[in-house]
């Protein structure tokens, strides 16, 4: 059996109130932390593969704002260098991200959660 991990970072407001939620509903779950631990290459790949990076990259962010137009544009044309560039920026991608055997989410919606679970 594959288990739950919740991929983030620990002070994200978002973050925590997904960890919250799966503690509440005594669900087992990993929590890799992208700030101690990086950002899983092989993970970040399935993720971008599986969800394209539209849907990984938080744009509305101050990491997003604060990259310069050429990271802006690797990002958008996507491909091994866009990876490398959003693992080294972790904080640039949305969170949290969760993980379970048979499911791929990003972001925290607790009736969407609720649902899966």
């Amino acid at each position: 059996m594959s288990e739950t991990v919740l991929y983030g970072i620990p002070n994200c407001d978002t973050v925590k109130k997904a960890r919250r939620w799966l503690d509440d509903q005594n669900i087992a779950y990993v929590f890799h932390n992208f700030k101690k631990d990086g950002v899983p290459a092989d993970a970040l790949r399935v993720w971008a593969d599986a969800l394209g990076l539209d849907q990984l990259v938080n744009r509305r962010g101050t990491t997003w704002r604060k990259l310069v137009d050429s990271q802006k544009e690797l990002i958008e044309a996507g491909g091994a260098p866009a990876l490398a560039l959003v693992a080294a920026e972790s904080s640039v991608i949305k969170r949290p991200v969760l993980k379970t055997a048979q499911n791929l989410l990003v972001g925290f919606n607790a009736d969407q959660w609720s649902k899966l679970f």
